[in-house]
């Protein structure tokens, strides 16, 4: 997927979370995703970022791929996402490894 393509899918994602009251002054568990050909190249992928993640899950997926969910606490912004999905993506090219995008949990606040 061409950067700009992805960069465009952040700022559209960014604006809409700004449109439903997203914090950004507060850090956040941003979540970027990749797809893997098979479990010892996903596994390798987090070792790359051991000590920079809050939480690493691999799961396998019906189609025989296997799934890594990166959970790293920073602030929800463009450049820092940005520069960590790039950081993503060099690490995990030579794994036959595939960005899949990035997401983060948002509270909703409820009306009483």
């Amino acid at each position: 997927m061409s950067t700009t393509y992805q960069e465009d899918i952040s700022s559209h994602v960014l604006r809409r979370m700004k449109e439903g009251g997203f914090d950004f002054a507060r850090i956040h568990p941003i979540e970027f995703y990749a797809i893997f050909p098979d479990e010892e190249r996903a596994r390798q992928a987090a070792e790359k970022f051991r000590g920079e993640s809050l939480n690493t899950q691999i799961n396998a997926r019906e189609d025989g791929a296997w799934h890594l969910q990166l959970s790293k606490l920073m602030y929800a912004t463009y450049d820092g996402i940005g520069d960590f999905e790039q950081d993503f993506q060099t690490a995990i090219i030579g794994l036959d490894g595939e960005v899949e995008g990035w997401g983060v949990k948002q509270e909703i606040k409820r009306l009483h």
